[in-house]
């Protein structure tokens, strides 16, 4: 079966593309263009016909042909360049559906493929889809450097190791008349140790991939009507949360996904805190110190005309807080001196918002610190390091000389976790997830 799909964005645009794969993909593109020879090495420059009835679908295109194993896909693999009118767009996908054997491609079926051809491991399938969705500079660079494969080089590199030590039991396993040198054993003992610090680096990373991939929660916090929904659409551009001089106005969690200067933020307004009466407001405020806590970091907003300050909100305020004074252009009532970053500031007026930014940035960028060479970017990849990390305590724990073949089974359950992460054990399972999110014609 070969499989077709746009692969651009819909028009109208200056070029579509739409791709082709499977083992009739010559036949396909012969039919449609009425081309003898198609070159591998070249631009085929050609005309695009409805085979139908012989009608032009696009006078002037290009196709580009990729011959497997050595395609995308590692099946044969070609592009059609066309205009990007969606009259054009719809009339060569006709055509395309018509031909014998041919179908609309499923979401990353191109990848899919690829994968099962083993042009790419399932962490570089992964990436691809992180680069399509990278919405920063922060998310693109860090999908870049999985693409390019230096997580899958390490996670290799360590299962290797893993698969040496396995060895070396199974030998002592196998020729157990023959004496395996202790000297051996040991250094097997010293590998696993060493695999051992290694992944638990990784796991105690902070999530840093996970929170460059999905975004840093920043919460806005404060009393009522200190200005916290005004602060959420000024920085977020446009009207998020409703603004009322009403107080409590705000009851549930409002977030909004931004990008600022390049850092993914998932940044939410909360209920303002008080001492409340109203069961709907108490729930609201309740929810307003869980999003607290969970958040990577706390803009804590205080009316500056205001001559106290909440206690539940005195306990927020640390170095990881980040306090905005606001309404400046009032009279200043606030004498308190703050342990946290504090700007000065007016919401009303649009006044020092820019240095407030520049604080949350320094903020974020100083969660970033991380020299591992494989960050965790999912949930799944996080779960197999784990349960490696398990199986290798279990082999740590046991005797080599007295329970070899166990010990055997814990390093072989370890590799496998391991190899999941990459793909190189059975994960079928896990293929709908990973590629339900791509685009068709990737």
């Amino acid at each position: 079966m070969n499989i077709y799909a746009l692969s651009s964005g819909r028009g109208p645009s200056g070029i579509a593309i739409v791709r082709v794969s499977g083992k009739d993909t010559l036949k396909v593109c012969k039919n449609l263009t009425k081309l003898k020879e198609i070159n591998s090495n070249e631009v085929n420059y050609c005309k695009f016909y409805d085979p139908k009835n012989d009608q032009i679908i696009d006078p002037e295109a290009l196709l580009l042909w990729f011959p497997g194993p050595n395609s995308y896909t590692g099946d044969d693999l070609a592009e059609f360049q066309v205009h990007g009118s969606n009259a054009v767009i719809n009339a060569l996908l006709k055509a395309l559906s018509e031909q014998e054997n041919c179908r609309l491609a499923e979401p990353g079926e191109f990848t899919k493929i690829a994968f099962q051809n083993d042009k790419i491991d399932l962490l570089k399938a992964e990436s691809i889809g992180d680069l399509i969705h990278a919405e920063t500079e922060l998310q693109r660079d860090q999908a870049v450097k999985l693409v390019q494969g230096n997580a899958s080089n390490y996670y290799n590199e360590l299962r290797e190791k893993l698969i040496k030590s396995l060895s070396y039991i199974e030998a002592k396993i196998d020729f157990a008349e023959d004496d395996l040198p202790e000297k051996v054993l040991k250094e097997v003992q010293n590998s696993i140790k060493e695999i051992h610090k290694d992944i638990h680096k990784i796991i105690e990373d902070n999530k840093i991939g996970e929170k460059i991939r999905d975004g840093f929660r920043v919460s806005i916090t404060g009393e009522v009507n200190a200005g916290k929904s005004s602060l959420l659409n000024l920085i977020a551009k446009r009207d998020v949360a409703i603004v009322s001089d009403e107080a409590g106005t705000t009851r549930d969690v409002i977030e909004t996904y931004l990008n600022i200067d390049g850092y993914p933020v998932i940044l939410a307004d909360t209920a303002g805190i008080r001492d409340a009466k109203n069961e709907i407001e108490k729930k609201g405020i309740s929810l307003a110190l869980g999003k607290s806590k969970e958040a990577d970091l706390n803009i804590v907003v205080i009316d500056n005309s205001s001559k106290s300050i909440n206690n539940e909100i005195k306990k927020m305020i640390n170095k990881d807080t980040i306090v905005l004074l606001n309404k400046s252009d009032v009279q200043n009532k606030q004498n308190q001196k703050f342990d946290a970053d504090t700007v000065l500031a007016s919401v009303k007026e649009n006044k020092n918002i820019d240095i407030l930014i520049k604080k949350i940035k320094e903020k974020l960028s100083k969660k970033l610190t991380s020299n591992n060479t494989a960050l965790i970017t999912r949930e799944r990849h996080r779960i197999k390091l784990n349960q490696c990390l398990k199986e290798i305590d279990n082999f740590l724990k046991k005797d080599q000389n007295k329970d070899l073949e166990l010990a055997a089974e814990d390093l072989r359950m370890a590799t496998r976790h391991l190899g999941n992460i990459v793909g190189k054990v059975d994960v079928e399972e896990i293929l709908g997830s990973i590629f339900k999110d791509f685009c068709i014609g990737k």
